[in-house]
């Protein structure tokens, strides 16, 4: 049904409120690839830094920051996850936000980046906060498995910790384990196959960072007190592969999950023998499968 609206008289536009898009996202030709939707969003990010400076949200070096998290842009633009987890990416592909993890359950910060003041093209790591999936569990639920404890200590508390030191080539300890599990678990390539995962997989990275860098003697995993060099031992040995085998795990759950960061840690802890034991299973299963056909 068209709707008979009336016209605009005198100032009666400014009776509006409006987002800010600046002129420049449009004009210059470094922003010429970048799609109107992410343009639309830098200006609702720049409304929202308004009442952050309001509420004096600023971090230790004086910069304003804000909290806009995925289910944020969902409703603001009336999309769905995998769109608003694009558009962020987008943004930061272009150098116009930068996102600061904080660790598991707490949304990111979001920077949004004054491009008058220095190019675009420099592109930023993505750092997203992590909101609280509702995870659920299933039959083949690797947090549930049970391993061979005289195994476990046998062979895993042999295994040597690489990062001893505080300080090494001038980066602590923490910074030296997000480094080794970047590249040992491939996290780009996650990220590109797994694009609507992405809270998921930095929320699984910063609990492998953790966990590795405790100085705890004992840790709790799947009701068990485990030596904390046999837990770090394990997680130092996973792959690109298991995270996805968990990744897959929790999109196939059923039941809630009232500790998410001790299912994570039992699901990352017993991933190795349990994803062995679903493909072999089902290896099982479709080769019988096979010879009734036959």
């Amino acid at each position: 049904m068209l709707m008979t609206l009336d016209y605009f008289y005198g100032q009666a536009g400014e009776l509006f409120s409006f987002y800010r898009i600046p002129k420049a996202l449009f004009q210059e030709p470094r922003f010429q690839n970048l799609s109107t939707d992410a343009k639309t969003l830098y200006g609702i990010l720049l409304d929202r830094m308004s009442l952050s400076v309001k509420n004096g949200w600023l971090d230790e070096k004086g910069r304003v920051f804000i909290i806009f998290t995925i289910a944020d842009v969902k409703r603001a633009l009336c999309c769905a996850d995998n769109k608003a987890t694009k558009l962020l990416r987008e943004l930061e592909e272009f150098g116009l936000i930068e996102r600061k993890r904080r660790g598991l359950g707490r949304p990111s910060l979001v920077y949004v980046k004054n491009f008058s003041a220095e190019s675009s093209n420099s592109r930023f790591k993505n750092r997203e906060n992590h909101e609280s999936r509702i995870f659920k569990s299933a039959s083949q639920d690797p947090s549930k498995s049970r391993c061979n404890k005289t195994d476990e200590n046998n062979t895993e508390m042999s295994e040597t910790y690489p990062f001893h030191s505080e300080e090494a080539d001038g980066m602590s300890k923490r910074e030296q384990l997000e480094e080794y599990f970047s590249q040992s678990l491939e996290v780009d390539t996650l990220l590109r196959l797994c694009p609507d995962d992405e809270d998921t997989i930095y929320q699984i990275v910063d609990l492998l960072v953790d966990t590795c860098a405790t100085n705890r003697q004992m840790l709790r995993i799947a009701g068990d007190d485990k030596p904390t060099e046999v837990v770090r031992s394990r997680f130092m040995k996973l792959n690109a592969d298991h995270i996805r085998f968990v990744l897959m795990c929790l999109a196939e759950n059923s039941s809630p999950i009232r500790n998410m960061k001790q299912y994570l840690l039992a699901s990352l802890y017993n991933a190795p023998t349990t994803m062995q034991l679903y493909y072999q299973n089902k290896t099982n299963h479709d080769f019988a499968h096979g010879s009734q056909r036959g």
